[in-house]
């Protein structure tokens, strides 16, 4: 047995690499376009043909070939393997390794299951290109040949065991296709018979182009209408998104577009989008919500409008706000999917229905019409009242009064009998299971309505890092908790910083906690609670070092006013001895130091 590095360890690994600042370590980049250029580090040049790209997270140089992504770059430029410039980066990025001994056995019998289901895709794609049938089923549907190759896409024969008999000649045995779902087992135990049958299929394939599983569809109104592979060593639901390898080679990862089924992928790419996404028969994990994350600045949903594909979008908003990302919603016509509606009126009434996105409140306001007839009392009254409990979760004051004073002017319902709702749900939800709090005396509150610039800084970042892991990693690479200026927001940091070391989830439910039995002023947490930090998410990261800077700036500053005072106090004093000479050279030289270092920051 040998060492290895496990995949979940790798995927954070490619999740938190970030291959500018990667390569920036490097080589001195320059902003070209939407890419970023530079002299190669591997062949000597004097025009620059080294090409890095922010979006599509890959390099490339014109000069001699080289390409590939954070990891491929630093196993060239370091000289290293693939498991140790896997721990190269996790060091960098402050990932716990998990590592253990390689199986061997267990490593063959992987490979030998993705060598099954790539035979397999192949036996379904010859079936498909010989049955007109079935083509011509996808050629109504818009879909021709190219995206058909694209997407693998094949037909299991009306057959009990075509599938199973083909396998068996080849030499692959009943337990192995048994364990990727291929075959079912026949009452009795007299044999087996295929699982997918009159069925065109859908190959599901993962960014290193393996392919993991399968679903099929019908091409009639039998039920079950989609069925998908078994899980299996290879294939787990809930840690891949269909369509994405697509994504990862052909989309400027500026949005990504989350869909239901296999058919709205394929469609939409038929049209000349191919930044979509869907899910695999189940509910939104948060696996997938960061690979959504990783592949495009923005989210879009867009389910089908029926109650099941509103009750999945609910689900999905929490899961996708949980890891920091404010969803847009689509709302179809009632009745339609994306492959219904693009179909019907086509890709530029599509675009169009983006651009008319909601966001999560809007889309909440939305589906609570739907569901109460504003024009009965009752009904307004219930759709008042749960509107309100929606407000009250709103951190921004500010937006709270834009929806206050949007539902008002809806429902005809005072702004101050709203109010007086919200803060009827917000007062029964503080006092709900409060306990007192012994404060540390030597704590003084930080007043949120008179901090300055750099206090500003501070509670911002403290909420960046409580949002984000990733936000977190950051700000922790540049800074400590001793940089901040109050005990309190130092006590902070570190604990949110062990919270991060155990999980990669920060529950906000829990930090609060932590944050109250830790002796933080009431106001103080309510201040960071209301720190509504809504920045365009395509420059979050120039925002995050902009506040860095702020507070680096600060800590600079203060210094350099210490040796001020002390450098004063010494040239009051005519009677100076040696040391005391050398110790104002000492501070003169530290303040000019402390200027440049200011003078720095001031033009970055």
């Amino acid at each position: 047995m040998g060492v290895y590095i496990n995949d979940t360890t790798i995927e954070k690994v490619r999740e938190r690499s970030d291959i500018i600042d990667i390569v920036s370590d490097y080589v001195q980049l320059k902003k070209s376009g939407s890419n970023y250029v530079g002299l190669c580090p591997f062949h000597n040049e004097k025009t620059p043909s080294f090409t890095v790209s922010d979006t599509r997270q890959f390099f490339h140089c014109f000069g001699c070939g080289e390409g590939g992504d954070s990891i491929a770059f630093i196993m060239k430029k370091e000289n290293l393997d693939f498991v140790e410039a896997i721990r190269f980066l996790a060091n960098k990025y402050g990932i716990e390794i998990e590592e253990g001994q390689v199986d061997k056995k267990k490593v063959a019998e992987k490979e030998k299951l993705y060598e099954i289901n790539k035979e397999t895709a192949r036996f379904f794609y010859k079936n498909l290109m010989n049955n007109p049938k079935a083509l011509d089923y996808l050629g109504k549907r818009g879909i021709g040949l190219n995206i058909v190759r694209r997407f693998g896409l094949g037909y299991s024969s009306n057959s009990w065991d075509s599938l199973h008999r083909y396998l068996k000649n080849i030499g692959y045995k009943d337990e192995e296709l048994e364990k990727l779902g291929l075959i079912v087992k026949k009452n009795g135990n007299t044999g087996y018979y295929d699982r997918f049958r009159d069925r065109i299929m859908f190959p599901i394939i993962d960014t290193r182009s393996r392919v993991i599983g399968f679903g099929g569809r019908v091409m009639d109104k039998t039920m079950p209408k989609y069925l998908n592979s078994k899980e299996s060593i290879i294939f787990n639901k809930s840690e891949h998104l269909y369509g994405l390898n697509l994504v990862d080679k052909y989309s400027d990862r500026k949005r990504i577009l989350l869909v239901e089924g296999y058919m709205d992928v394929i469609s939409l790419n038929a049209r000349g989008l191919n930044e979509i996404v869907a899910s695999l028969g189940t509910s939104l994990s948060q696996r997938q919500s960061r690979l959504l994350k990783r592949y495009g600045k923005e989210v879009y949903i867009c389910y089908d409008s029926d109650s099941a594909g509103i009750k999945a979008t609910l689900r999905a908003i929490d899961i996708l706000l949980g890891e920091g990302i404010h969803p847009r919603m689509i709302i179809l016509p009632q009745g339609m999917d994306p492959d219904d509606y693009i179909n019907r009126f086509g890709i530029l009434e599509f675009e169009k229905l983006l651009s008319k996105y909601y966001n999560h409140v809007d889309y909440r306001i939305h589906m609570l019409k739907r569901e109460h007839n504003l024009d009965d009392i009752e009904g307004k009254i219930k759709f008042t009242i749960k509107v309100s409990n929606i407000i009250k979760d709103l951190n921004s004051p500010v937006e709270q009064d834009v929806y206050i004073d949007k539902i008002s002017k809806e429902t005809g319902i005072t702004r101050e009998a709203i109010i007086k709702e919200i803060e009827k749900g917000q007062s029964n939800s503080r006092n709900k299971g409060k306990i007192s709090r012994v404060k540390d005396s030597d704590i003084k509150p930080v007043l949120y309505n008179m901090m300055s610039g750099y206090l500003k800084a501070e509670l911002d970042l403290v909420k960046f890092m409580m949002e984000d892991r990733d936000y977190f990693d950051i700000i922790n690479n540049k800074l400590s908790p001793d940089d901040f200026s109050s005990i309190e927001l130092k006590k902070i940091y570190g604990f949110i910083k062990d919270e991060y070391n155990r999980s990669d989830i920060l529950k906000i439910d829990n930090i609060k906690e932590l944050l109250q039995d830790g002796g933080i002023d009431d106001k103080l947490i309510e201040s960071i609670e209301k720190n509504e930090i809504e920045y365009d998410t395509t420059i979050i990261d120039d925002i995050i070092e902009d506040l860095i800077a702020t507070v680096v700036y600060n800590n600079l500053e203060k210094k350099r006013q210490e040796i001020l005072k002390k450098i004063a106090a010494l040239e009051k004093k005519v009677d100076r001895d040696d040391e005391e000479n050398r110790y104002f050279i000492d501070l003169c030289m530290e303040l000019t130091r402390l200027n440049n270092d200011i003078k720095l920051i001031r033009h970055e």
